[in-house]
This record gives structure tokens, C-alpha cells and sequence, in this order.
């Protein structure tokens, strides 16, 4: 607690620092840290406050009474301030883009994705959030090859990071004249959105290749070479837009989209520096690994990190994930603990 209020202390002084205040790059990095250690301070002056309290009613006969309440103050106090002086990912209340491809299984697995689209959206919603779609790419099927949204509000990828991963289907298609169960996928991508303060992207690491923008088979969305594919030259990494009309909306949002993958690689890079006993994060984050299966004949949908399991699967695509996000981030706050305390 010494430690969280002399770096209280020091943000508040970089705040106050106009050498800080005029670069918007170290003020906004000040601002986020003096918000993130103000919920643990109060904690930690109520803590001090209740033990100091429990104190003077041990040692006052009048006030015997009151020990009992007193001593489960402070030790509720106490584990709620060993949670929020856990370290935190930095970005958990960062906005976040989420992308969302087909995985195995053709047309089903196109379809899939829109499914989980339309489950992430709906849950975005439920938890007071804002969706704005930024790209998509749709099959004959009626599917999605790609689609890419942002969510929008306080905390977002603190509840949206652990839908990134791969996602597995057993249900019988609708094409399937037999009645066989099928199993298709479809990964999930959770990136935090940056900003250009914050991920620089120099003008002369890209190439921007303008193109007429096509829809499903191939058919014209308009008549005007709007559409826009930016490749960064250093990493490879390369974003496609043509779903506005103008040429420099669509430029803007590959850029949008560019930055959060930039940053994403880069705390890949530093997670992948990190010991695995000091990693808190769930499971290994790949977009490999089979996170979650929704079985559609059982109405069951399991989460293979925390072994949490609902029977109720038609509720979960309209949104209802909140049990999963709570099983999740408790598990998140344990693995932190252990390490803290190892």
C-alpha cells in the first residue's frame, strides 16, 4: 500500500507537470495511470480507516460491540484491495476491434460467423456498449467470409478479449439432406483500438493500392475506385476497406484497423518475452485453440479454458455471455494472485 500511494503521488505530480500536460502522448499515458490507481487508493485509505477503527474498538470497553462488524470490514476490505492491486492488462479499458472469419466447414463455417457476429453485437449491447461495423465481406451463402467491428465504451476489452480464439459448431446444416451433425469453425480476433498518438505510422512503411469495390460474385458496389487496400511494409501486415463510398473513409478505417493490429503484435511480442508463470492472461490467446463449442443437439455450450458448461445455447447466441465473461475473469484474477504471490 506504501508502494500504490507513492505511485498515486507521482501521477498526480506528472499530471500537474506542464512538460506532461503539453505532449499528448505522456498526458494521455499520465491520465490512464491516474485512473487506474484511484479505485485502489480509496480502497486502501477505507482499509487503513477500518483497521484503525477495529483498533480503537479492541482497545475501548464501550466499543467492544462494534469488533465483530469491524473485523469483517476490514477483512473484506482487504481481499477487495489484493484483487485491485493485482496488475492489470493495460488495455482492458481500451475500445476494441473484433474480427471475425470462417474457420473449417465452407458455407456453414461462413455462416457461423455471422452467427457470432450477431451474438457479439447483441452482447455488446446488453452490457451498454456501441458496435460500428468497419468492414465486411460476404459469401453467396449468405455468410460472411470477414466481417470487422468496433466496440465502443469504458472496459470493453476487459469483456471482449476473452471471446478471441477459435469458436466450434455441431449442427446439422441446413443444406444437409441427411441429417448429420457437422462441425465447422470460425476464429475470433479481440484487438484494443489505438490511437495515431499512440502507434505512429510513418507514410513511407506503406503502400495504398486503390481498387473498384466489389460485392458478393463479384458484382459492382459502385462505379468508383473507392475501394482501399493498405500493406505496412515493415511487418506484411495488410488491411482491406470498401465498404464507404469515399476513397479517404475507407483509407481511415484500414488505418484504424492497422494501428490495432500493430499494437496487438507488439503485446504479443512482449507477452511471448514474459515466463509462463507470471502470465495471466486465459489459455494462450492463439486463434488456433479451440476456446469454446456451441452444440447445437444438446443446446450445450462449453468453455474449454474454465471448464464451464450451459445448457442454454439459444439464449447465449442472443447475447446472454455474462456467465461466461464472470467465470473467465475469475479465473483471470486467481492465475493474477498466484503470481503476484509467487
Amino acid at each position: 500500500m506504501d508502494e500504490l500511494e507513492r505511485s498515486h503521488a507521482e501521477a498526480e505530480e506528472r499530471m500537474a507537470d506542464p512538460a506532461v500536460y503539453n505532449d499528448r502522448r505522456q498526458a494521455a499515458d499520465a491520465g490512464r495511470r491516474l485512473k487506474e490507481l484511484e479505485g485502489p487508493k480509496r480502497l486502501a485509505s477505507a482499509w487503513r480507516q477500518a483497521a484503525a477503527d477495529l483498533d480503537a474498538a479492541r482497545s475501548d470497553p464501550e466499543l467492544a460491540g462494534l469488533a465483530a462488524e469491524l473485523e469483517a470490514d476490514v477483512e473484506r476490505l482487504e481481499e477487495e484491495l489484493k484483487l485491485a492491486l493485482v496488475e492489470k492488462d493495460p488495455a482492458d479499458e481500451r475500445d476494441v476491434i473484433v474480427e471475425v472469419r470462417p474457420g473449417v466447414g465452407g458455407d456453414e463455417a461462413a455462416l457461423w460467423a455471422g452467427d457470432l457476429y450477431r451474438m457479439l453485437t447483441r452482447y455488446a449491447d446488453r452490457r451498454g456498449f456501441k458496435t460500428e461495423v468497419l468492414s465486411t465481406s460476404e459469401n453467396e451463402a449468405g455468410g460472411f467470409k470477414e466481417i470487422v467491428f468496433a466496440v465502443k465504451g469504458e472496459g470493453a476489452y476487459s469483456v471482449f478479449k476473452f471471446e478471441g480464439g477459435t469458436h466450434r459448431v455441431q449442427r446439422v446444416p441446413e443444406t444437409e439432406s441427411q441429417g448429420r451433425i457437422h462441425t465447422s469453425t470460425a476464429t475470433i480476433a479481440v484487438m484494443p483500438e489505438v490511437d495515431e498518438v499512440e502507434v505512429e505510422i510513418q507514410d513511407n512503411d506503406l503502400r495504398i493500392d486503390v481498387m473498384r469495390s466489389t460485392g458478393p460474385g463479384g458484382q459492382s458496389v459502385n462505379t468508383t475506385d473507392s475501394a482501399v487496400r493498405v500493406t505496412h511494409l515493415p511487418t506484411g501486415l495488410v488491411v482491406a476497406m470498401q465498404d464507404e463510398k469515399s476513397q479517404l473513409q475507407n483509407r481511415q478505417k484500414a488505418l484504424r484497423v492497422l494501428r490495432a493490429r500493430l499494437y496487438e503484435l507488439e503485446r504479443e511480442k512482449q507477452q511471448a518475452e514474459l515466463a509462463a508463470t507470471r502470465r495471466s492472461q486465459i489459455g494462450s490467446g492463439e486463434r488456433a485453440e479451440k476456446i469454446r463449442t456451441y452444440n447445437f443437439p444438446e443446446s450445450r455450450v462449453t468453455d474449454h479454458r474454465v471448464k464451464f458448461t450451459a445448457h442454454r445455447l439459444e439464449q447465449v447466441l442472443q447475447g446472454q455471455l455474462d456467465e461466461f465473461t464472470d467465470e473467465l475473469q475469475a479465473e483471470e484474477r486467481r492465475r493474477a494472485l498466484v503470481a503476484a504471490s509467487a
